[in-house]
């Protein structure tokens, strides 16, 4: 009993005047599943019948925790709550502050486990991992894939390298192996740590002359050319350019522009041509030709007015 009340007053004499003691947590409420602890994680300590140790503690960033009258940090980093039991209730016996002490760990927040979901999803998000999770599961927690969104989904996992140091690992989901064909190879258990990236799907760009200028989806590895795209595109307008241009842009480099002799495809003289992802396709018109046209419809339309003048005229003559 005195090494109990020993105990008490060097907690007591160590909480400066003034300032309240550590908040403690209802450790049963706030437990949530058991998984290994990591730095900045906030775990609830719970000492049977000493109330001056029982409180809620937040793990140092290199993976540490103090309690009050212990010399020593405890390592919490990696461990499970109940190895930290069993480490917290060693310490205590050791320093001589309890004789048999019944030490309660539990996880109040998890804060070293977050999964982010960013691309082409439709709520972009980061959650900590405080139970099982899935990448379906990941993926329905951010409302689920965007109208555009592409055909893989890249996951970045770190992992510990041959060297011992931290390795990057990202791996490519195809959507329609975890969606459509709900094959569960794919849908890869998350523990915490994971990037999840949903890439849009790659877009083409028509301009110009066309009836529905825009930018339109295409399928990544699939070919797509130029006429293809005046059908996605409903098809020319009048007075059309002969030849047309695509801007595309090579790795890192400028932007070049490539000349595409639109009126040969159109008759079969030429071959179809490929195009790219972010290809520009500009459809430029004939402006001479436009303003040839314009000139002869004012004129067929002015002597369309005046026709019963000109033969009154030629009749008075």
């Amino acid at each position: 009993m005195n090494r109990i009340y020993r105990a008490l007053a060097v907690a007591l004499m160590a909480i400066p005047l003034g300032a309240q003691p550590h908040p403690v947590v209802d450790v049963a409420g706030a437990n949530l599943p058991s998984q290994k602890i990591g730095p900045n994680d906030l775990i609830g300590v719970s000492v049977y019948d000493a109330p001056e140790l029982t409180r809620t503690v937040r793990v140092s960033a290199d993976g540490f925790i103090r309690l009050p009258m212990l010399k020593r940090r405890i390592k919490a980093e990696g461990m499970m709550p109940a190895e930290m039991e069993s480490a917290i209730s060693a310490e205590l016996q050791q320093e001589e502050i309890l004789v048999d002490p019944v030490v309660t760990v539990t996880i109040a927040e998890y804060t070293s486990r977050p999964i982010s979901v960013m691309g082409s999803v439709k709520s972009p998000m980061t959650f900590q991992a405080s139970g099982p999770v899935n990448l379906l599961d990941a993926l329905a927690r951010a409302g689920g894939l965007a109208p555009d969104a592409g055909l893989d989904i890249l996951v970045t996992q770190t992992q510990a390298g041959s060297d011992g140091k931290p390795a990057s690992l990202t791996q490519r989901i195809p959507v329609k192996g975890l969606i459509d064909g709900a094959d569960p190879q794919y849908n890869i258990a998350l523990h915490g740590g994971e990037e999840i990236r949903v890439p849009e799907m790659s877009k083409l760009y028509v301009v110009g002359n066309v009836k529905k200028p825009g930018a339109f989806a295409i399928q990544d590895g699939g070919e797509t050319t130029v006429l293809q795209m005046l059908a996605l595109s409903e098809g020319l307008m009048p007075y059309t350019a002969k030849e047309a241009f695509v801007y595309r842009r090579e790795a890192q480099g400028p932007k070049n522009e490539i000349e595409i002799p639109l009126r040969k495809i159109l008759d079969r003289k030429a071959p179809d041509v490929t195009l790219t992802a972010n290809d520009i396709l500009y459809i430029p018109d004939n402006r001479s030709r436009r303003a040839t046209m314009s000139v002869i419809e004012k004129l067929v339309g002015f002597a369309a007015g005046t026709v019963s003048g000109v033969i009154i005229y030629s009749t008075i003559r």
